[in-house]
């Protein structure tokens, strides 16, 4: 467990650290500044310490894969909209959004599925 505490703390921060500072961590890290790249693999990173904090208290895998996956992809569509006027195209933000939406849902399903095992299982 603190091995698991100490590699998601680690990737959040320096997660949060590449999201909002990306020229800081681009010279600590002696990489090119490229502030989407950085925004971007900021929050993958945050979203891959967010699911190892997850997996400490839900045991079912997929619960798990789409919380990651809809907060590390809905900031990925934030960072899209914010980062326009360095590339990308103008419907980046919405599809991205929109495979956010898709996998909210099926998360949504999916903890609902969760809750009425349980509730099935103390009957």
């Amino acid at each position: 467990m603190t091995a698991t505490v100490s590699a998601a703390t680690t990737m959040v921060g320096f997660g949060v650290w590449m999201r909002v500072d990306p020229a800081g961590f681009a010279d600590w890290a002696n990489w090119p500044n490229h502030v989407h790249f950085l925004h971007d693999a900021g929050v993958f990173q945050i979203g891959i310490g967010l699911m190892l904090l997850c997996a400490l208290w839900w045991r079912d895998a997929l619960a798990v894969t789409l919380t990651g996956f809809v907060f590390a992809n809905s900031f990925h569509a934030i960072n899209h909209a914010l980062d326009r006027d360095l590339g990308g195209n103008d419907s980046d933000f919405w599809m991205l959004g929109l495979v956010s939406a898709l996998a909210a849902g099926a998360l949504v399903i999916r903890l609902q599925a969760l809750r009425a095992r349980r509730m099935e299982a103390t009957r």
